[in-house]
């Protein structure tokens, strides 16, 4: 098959909607969450999926896979996302807790680096309540994520059995495989594009005492 897309080298983009300063740095450098959350605000006016975040993980053979799955919370305590803990994702984190996210919005950058711990049961719960009852059962459906499926039919096969297993039931449980993560914010950099790629880069890392801020070269 001849392949189309041979113009790359010539698709580029100049940069200029923002910047970010450095007293942009010093201002979040005791609360860098306040500046992620004012990204956010500014992302959700523009993107489809604002909250659509790239997760990084390495598992115990030391290869790096990522996906992208959505931001769910986040607070002082970190960035919380849900998933099946059969999966891939989770198998890495359980044998590997470090983790990235990363944060594409319109010429802004956000990525972030820590340690990923399990969401309380409590917690899982009260989300898992909140969701869509066609999505509850798909988390029912998925109980091995990531393994291999013989076909489509297989699953639609099995969302029938689970729809017939909770038929009448007006709340449905949690399955104990399902649940969140939630990545504690070690270090957390805002990379604002700007012209001539000479980037804003402004990184916060986590002290003892609070935030340190650094500018680094594009």
């Amino acid at each position: 098959m001849e392949l189309v897309n041979r113009d790359l080298a010539d698709m580029r983009l100049s940069y200029v909607s923002n910047t970010l300063d450095d007293a942009t740095g010093t201002l979040h450098s005791s609360d860098p969450m306040a500046l992620f959350d004012t990204w956010l605000s500014d992302a959700k006016k523009s993107e489809h999926e604002a909250n659509a975040m790239c997760v990084s993980t390495t598992g115990r053979d030391m290869r790096p896979n990522a996906r992208i799955v959505l931001l769910k919370s986040f607070d002082h305590r970190g960035f919380v996302f849900y998933t099946n803990y059969n999966s891939r994702k989770s198998t890495n984190l359980s044998e590997n807790p470090f983790a990235s996210i990363t944060f594409y919005w319109k010429e802004r950058q956000v990525r972030i680096e820590g340690k990923a711990s399990k969401t309380t049961a409590e917690e899982s719960d009260a989300y898992f309540s909140t969701r869509p009852r066609v999505s509850q059962i798909g988390a029912w459906v998925s109980n091995n994520q990531s393994s291999k499926v013989e076909s489509r039919a297989v699953l639609e096969a099995r969302e029938k059995e689970i729809e017939k297993q909770f038929e009448g039931t007006a709340t449905i449980p949690r399955p104990e495989f399902w649940g969140g993560w939630r990545i504690a914010c070690e270090r957390i950099e805002f990379w604002q594009g700007r012209v001539g790629r000479i980037h804003d880069r402004l990184v916060f890392d986590k002290t003892e005492s609070g935030w340190d801020v650094s500018r680094l070269m594009p």
